[in-house]
């Protein structure tokens, strides 16, 4: 069923965007180590496990290199992979701890970095996991670790209840940081989610408009023509053998005008349609019968296209509904008839049904259906299948159901050809129950 918004999501850029932050970061963070590493070894020599430190801090750089190639590809970042780099680094940093006084270190204020940063890119979950994880590390150092003589606690208790006061402070910041760090994130990405909507939705309405507009100027336009065009129609009709020397019309010619002259005047009523519905556009729409609508769509369509033999199924309830139906709607479903029509001009199958709640028809053809790239792109202006087409009936058959509650839904069928499903909503039904539904085959055509 096509959304009402088909708009592709931002969250795989996004994140990519966050991992090359976080690279930069694990950049700056692996200067800082190797610094601190020279330092305290030739500057400021203290007891240090140098051996394990440089490997530590070698295999960190390979993997900020592979990290930085990964995030160079054109495969998109999960939030899953991003919270994975945040794990290499918790890992990383734990087992640099490790090996260099474990929770007395003054690197360990590092793993409130990397809360923040799950907080401010993770969701809610994914945050409370990274925060867990940092939290037990941190724990796990203080019994756990290499001590170094230059950092190592005092003989007194003083420094260790420091200490401890240090992971206290970091356990109680990780969690205030994540409560209020994730909901405030979770705002601000949903004012984004709901600003690139109605941009999206703004962008809709101008080219609706643009179209709108042109229709109404080319309708102004063809009502001379057809006027020009009808008035000959008739003249021949009715003066085909009157004058001297002119031979009479044959009776298959004769059927020929008559059905083009009912071809223009369904196109003159759709034109004074569109003035009419431009006139009453703030008028209410009237209530009408559903198995009457019905009816009257199929019966018009059918003067529309007489050469189609369309197969109409009709389920109805037994009981009297009413609905309201915009003008628009009508067009739309035209569209959809005429698509199936243009792929399929031997049969065109139709079944409609209803109750108090939705009309819905399914329409059915044995056409070459769609590529898997045309039903994603459904909802957006798009490559007609159709040779000369511009792709812009679907598009605005989708729009037009889709402001006044309907839904499309196009799937290809197995054996070739496309069924397209439209459900629309009832506005103001009339009957209190549905009873048990009598199906009516009709052939048109």
């Amino acid at each position: 069923m096509i959304p009402a918004s088909s708009q592709p999501s931002t969250q795989p850029s996004t994140q990519r965007q966050n991992l090359f932050r976080l690279l930069l970061i694990r950049y700056v963070v692996l200067l800082g180590q190797s610094s601190a590493l020279l330092l305290f070894t030739w500057v400021h020599p203290i007891d240090l496990p140098v051996t394990a430190l440089s490997a530590l801090i070698t295999l960190s750089a390979f993997i900020t290199l592979v990290s930085h190639w990964r995030q160079r590809q054109t495969w998109p970042v999960g939030e899953g992979e991003f919270s994975v780099h945040l794990l290499i680094d918790i890992t990383s940093l734990t087992a640099l701890l490790y090996f260099s006084g474990g929770a007395t270190n003054p690197f360990v204020s590092y793993y409130l970095v990397l809360v923040i940063i799950a907080a401010v890119t993770l969701s809610r979950k994914l945050s409370w996991m990274i925060t867990a994880i940092a939290v037990a590390a941190y724990s796990l150092l203080f019994f756990f670790h290499i001590p170094i003589a230059g950092i190592a606690p005092h003989s007194h208790g003083g420094f260790n209840l420091h200490v401890l006061g240090m992971w206290f402070n970091f356990f109680i910041s990780a969690a205030l940081i994540v409560y209020f760090v994730v909901r405030m994130a979770e705002t601000l990405r949903a004012q984004q989610v709901r600003l690139d909507q109605q941009r999206d939705q703004q962008a809709e309405n101008e080219q609706l408009l643009a179209i709108a507009t042109v229709a109404a100027g080319t309708a102004h336009e063809l009502g001379t023509p057809l006027n020009t065009v009808k008035l000959l129609v008739e003249n021949l009709l009715h003066a085909s053998g009157r004058e001297e020397n002119e031979a009479p019309l044959s009776e298959t010619a004769r059927k020929d005008l008559q059905t083009a002259d009912d071809q223009i005047n369904l196109c003159r009523r759709t034109l004074e349609g569109l003035t009419g519905l431009a006139e009453d556009i703030n008028q209410p729409l009237p209530l009408q019968p559903v198995n009457a609508y019905v009816d009257e769509l199929l019966n018009t369509w059918q003067l529309l296209r007489p050469e189609i033999k369309t197969k109409a199924t009709i389920t109805e309830p037994q009981s009297a509904i009413s609905a309201r139906f915009h003008p628009v709607i009508r067009q739309a479903l035209f569209n959809l008839f005429n698509n199936a029509a243009d792929a399929s001009p031997d049969l065109v199958s139709i079944d409609i049904e209803w109750n108090q709640q939705q009309l819905t028809l399914v329409i059915s053809d044995r056409g070459p259906g769609l590529s898997a790239e045309q039903l994603e792109q459904l909802g957006r202006p798009m490559r007609s299948s159709k040779q000369g087409g511009l792709g812009l009936g679907l598009y605005l058959t989708h729009s037009s159901l889709n402001r006044h509650g309907g839904t499309v839904e196009l799937l290809n069928r197995s054996g070739g050809g496309l069924q397209t499903r439209v459900v629309l909503n009832l506005a103001d039904p009339q009957s209190s129950a549905d009873f048990p539904a009598t199906e009516s085959p009709a052939t048109y055509g």
